[in-house]
């Protein structure tokens, strides 16, 4: 993981691939994780890493608002200086890497270069949606404002991250001068689904403590580890020597490091050692992490349920609100978005990936900085020749079941309610609510690259003669089989108990894939 390599906007032959003419886009969900930034902690030290590196040259140019004497709005202009504490304890200025004082990063900050990609992904997504498929208006007006929706965790770096993708799609000039400040949604942190929260979730934080003990049993004496106590132990700290997934810096910690300071190019003193990059160390490190944190969503509905379970409930929820304002074109009152971006972070983008069975954690690589998913809905246009995907009734338990185990039964649950909401499980929807997801279908763009999801590819279940696109009511399902039906509740369940988790083994063949 680390910076995303970019492709070249598609071919008038590739969007004619991807964009059939029998159907209509509708919405789009983008979900971005946040750009380029420095390590979370400070790590290293001794191999010559700088704390402080001079990549934030929006550390001299901050503007915040503030209140005057005579109650009027105004901003004021600053700029941040970083200080720290010398050997005797006492005050000092803290200096980059280059001695500077200004620009200077904070841990875990986006940096110029994570504002570049970001930015730079803006304007791929106005390529595409703008000047290719012209599904977006090319200027943003006060009657045109609604169509874009903006939401961000609360961490500063994803919110940033948000407003460079947005003024890569909508540039000042194409931006009427009399449109109002873009309003972007966030949440309490103690309430925030568009991560997993182990800090707001007790019950998953306990499901994330067992799976990561797990790991660190099944690789901490394994070959894998070995390997890497070879090339880069001499360089642990003399309190923990050892590298192993649960050491301190823990394995994923030694990962942020590497990570970080390979996308920030070769500079000596924002570098680490050369052993750090070697191909089987930065495979080998990736490898064990990505499983340690994500295998969790591939062996256990609860780990799903609660991780990333209200994430996708929400993105379900809102394409079934599209359907619903299709239905009912006149009333413009709560006319859905057309297009919403998401600043997340990389345990959103692979948690939610591998949720739905399109990420494998024993093949994918940790998402790079700026990856993202697109969430794309669309409309079977009613002038289209295209065969029935009616579901097809089997008698023997589908493959995909040991990835959706709940759906079985949620199928064959109880009759259907007499009201119903964009939230209601698919199971419990009307004959007549059911019918109004006919011939809409729900495609995901993982990096620009369709995904084809398990629960979709059974016949039936997805446009014919591409199995990327999945029915939504099929995806529906598949999203109700993990999603809450009250976060926080569920949170609160099952404290104390054993995870629910697969056999303990190595997968074979895991020392070869270095």
């Amino acid at each position: 993981m680390t910076t995303l390599p970019i492709r070249a906007p598609y071919t008038d032959a590739e969007l004619a691939a991807l964009y059939p003419s029998s159907l209509e886009l509708q919405q789009v969900q983008i979900l971005l994780r946040h750009g380029e930034r420095t390590p979370i902690s400070s790590r290293f030290k001794t191999t010559g890493l700088a704390t402080y590196w001079p990549y934030c040259e929006a550390a001299n140019r901050f503007k915040d608002v503030v209140l005057t004497a005579d109650s009027e709005w105004d901003a004021v202009h600053w700029r941040r200086q970083m200080e720290t504490v010398d050997a005797n304890n006492g005050p000092t200025p803290g200096r980059s890497s280059n001695g500077g004082l200004d620009s200077i990063c904070e841990p875990g900050e986006l940096t110029d270069l994570g504002r570049q990609t970001t930015l730079a992904l803006g304007q791929r997504i106005r390529r595409l949606y703008v000047d290719q498929l012209h599904f977006l208006p090319s200027h943003l007006t006060p009657e045109t404002q609604s169509a874009v929706y903006l939401r961000s965790t609360p961490i500063q770096r994803a919110l940033e991250s948000t407003q460079q993708a947005f003024t890569g799609l909508y540039p000042a000039t194409a931006r009427s001068a009399n449109l109002s400040p873009q309003t972007i949604v966030k949440r309490a942190m103690w309430e925030e689904t568009l991560f997993p929260n182990e800090g707001g979730c007790p019950r998953f934080a306990e499901l994330a403590r067992s799976f990561a003990d797990r790991t660190a049993q099944l690789y901490n004496d394994s070959p894998e580890m070995r390997l890497l106590n070879q090339r880069i132990g001499k360089y642990m700290p003399k309190d923990s020597p050892v590298v192993k997934v649960d050491s301190h810096p823990r394995l994923s910690g030694i990962m942020d490091s590497i990570n970080a300071t390979r996308a920030h190019g070769d500079t000596n003193d924002t570098r680490l050692p050369p052993e750090f990059y070697e191909e089987e160390v930065v495979a080998g490190v990736d490898r064990i992490c990505t499983e340690e944190w994500f295998v969790g969503y591939q062996e256990s509905n609860e780990y799903r349920k609660l991780g990333i379970g209200g994430l996708v409930g929400d993105l379900t929820q809102k394409m079934v609100e599209r359907v619903h304002q299709g239905e009912r074109k006149a009333d413009k009152s709560n006319e859905a978005f057309a297009l919403s971006l998401s600043g997340c972070h990389d345990t959103t983008i692979a948690a939610t990936l591998t949720a739905l069975g399109g990420f494998d954690v024993r093949r994918d690589r940790w998402p790079n900085f700026t990856s993202n998913i697109a969430f794309e809905l669309f409309r079977r246009k009613t002038d289209a020749k295209t065969p029935s995907t009616a579901p097809i009734a089997s008698s023997n338990p589908p493959w995909w079941s040991s990835l959706f185990p709940s759906l079985t039964a949620l199928v064959a649950s109880s009759p259907a309610k007499p009201s119903s909401s964009p939230r209601t499980p698919f199971a419990e929807l009307s004959s007549t609510e059911n019918s109004k997801l006919n011939d809409y279908y729900v495609r995901l763009r993982y990096n620009d690259t369709p995904v084809s999801l398990p629960y979709c590819v059974q016949p039936g279940k997805h446009l014919e003669g591409d199995e990327t696109f999945c029915t939504l009511a099929a995806f529906k399902e598949a999203a109700d089989s993990f999603t809450p039906r009250n976060w926080r509740q569920e949170c609160r369940v099952g404290l104390g108990e054993p995870a629910a988790k697969g056999p303990i083994e190595r997968p074979p063949g895991v020392v070869d894939g270095l």
